[in-house]
C-alpha cells in the first residue's frame, strides 16, 4: 500500500456500537452511519479537548476573537442545539473557539464533502462532526444521527441556512425548517450563535484568493466577533401542526439577525469587506437587519 492510500484510508479508532443502536442500520446504509451513530452516543473524545484546550490560540492568528453574551448555567449540560449564521469557510473554527470559551464542547454540522477528506475528515468526524449530504437523500441520516447526539446530552452546532449565507447584504437567510424541526421535535432549546469577521479570512471562491485573502488576514488580524444570544423556546409551538416549522425558523432567523446587529453596527447596508468570488443569489430573511417587534 502506498503513502497516498495510506492516508485516504487512515482513521482514528472509532468507539463501540451500542446493540440498541446498531439495529437503526441497515444493510443500504453507507458504511459512515454506524460510525457516526457510534460517536454520536459516547463521551467527546478526548483529543478534540486537548485540541480545543491547547490550540486555539491558532484561530487567533488570522483575527482576534471576540466573544459576548453567555449559555445560561443550567443549559450547559445539555443537549443543546446552537443555530450560527454561516459566513464563510473559516467560520466553523471561529465558533469552535468561542463556544469553548463559554464552557460548551461542540459538534459541528459539516458538508460530506469535507468529512471525505483524507486525514482531516476523519478527525473531523471523530471530534463528534455530523455528516450532511446535502441535497440527497442520505441527509436523513443526519437528523438520526443528531437525534441521538441530542439525546445525549450533546451539544450540537448547525448552520439554518444550510449553506454559505448568499443576502446581497449578507444579513442571514430565512433557512430551512430542518432544526426547527429538530428543536420542536425533541423540545430543545435553541441557542443563535451571530457572527462577523470570519468572512474576511478565507474568500468564498475557491482558487489561489483562499491563499490572498488568509495572508492577509495574518497581517490585519480583522476582529472575529461571537455573540451568544438568549434561548429561543418553542413551548408554544407544536410539531407537525400547520405552519409551526416555519414560525420556529423565522424566530431563529430573528435571533440570529437580532444578535448580529451590534457586531457589524457600522456596516449594516453592505459587508466592508467585499468578496468578488461570493454570488449574491439570495434574500435575507430581515433585509437591513431590521427585525419587526411582533416576532417573538
Amino acid at each position: 500500500m502506498t503513502l497516498g492510500e495510506r492516508l485516504r484510508s487512515w482513521r482514528p479508532r472509532t468507539p463501540p456500537l451500542p446493540e440498541d443502536l446498531a439495529a437503526l442500520v441497515k444493510p443500504e446504509d453507507p458504511e459512515w452511519f454506524a460510525r457516526e451513530l457510534a460517536i454520536a452516543v459516547a463521551p467527546p473524545w478526548w483529543f478534540w479537548r486537548f485540541l480545543l484546550r491547547r490550540f486555539s490560540w491558532l484561530v487567533s492568528v488570522f483575527g482576534r476573537v471576540e466573544v459576548t453574551g453567555s449559555i445560561p448555567e443550567e443549559l450547559r449540560d445539555g443537549p443543546l442545539l446552537l443555530a450560527a449564521n454561516h459566513i464563510g469557510d473559516f467560520d466553523p473554527f471561529v465558533v469552535a473557539v468561542a463556544l469553548h470559551r463559554v464552557g460548551v464542547l461542540p459538534r459541528i454540522m459539516a458538508t460530506g464533502g469535507i468529512l471525505s477528506a483524507p486525514v482531516a475528515g476523519p478527525l473531523l468526524e471523530r471530534t463528534g462532526a455530523i455528516r450532511v449530504e446535502r441535497g440527497t437523500e442520505l441527509a436523513r441520516h443526519a437528523v438520526r444521527v443528531t437525534e441521538v447526539a441530542l439525546v445525549q446530552g450533546g451539544h450540537v452546532v448547525a448552520y439554518p441556512e444550510g449553506r454559505v449565507g448568499l443576502a446581497p447584504d449578507f444579513w442571514p437567510e430565512r433557512g430551512r425548517t430542518g432544526m426547527a424541526r429538530l428543536a420542536l421535535g425533541l423540545r430543545v432549546p435553541v441557542i443563535p450563535v451571530s457572527q462577523w469577521g470570519a468572512h474576511e479570512v478565507l474568500q468564498y471562491g475557491n482558487d489561489r484568493g483562499k491563499l490572498r485573502t488568509l495572508l492577509r488576514a495574518l497581517v490585519r488580524r480583522p476582529a472575529l466577533k461571537v455573540h451568544l444570544g438568549p434561548p429561543v423556546y418553542f413551548d408554544d409551538l407544536q410539531m407537525g401542526r400547520v405552519g409551526d416549522a416555519n414560525r420556529a425558523r423565522l424566530r431563529i432567523a430573528a435571533a440570529l439577525t437580532r444578535g448580529l446587529r451590534p457586531l457589524r453596527s457600522d456596516e449594516l447596508d453592505r459587508p466592508a469587506f467585499v468578496d468578488p468570488t461570493r454570488p449574491t443569489t439570495a434574500v435575507a430573511a430581515f433585509p437591513g437587519g431590521v427585525v419587526p417587534e411582533d416576532i417573538p
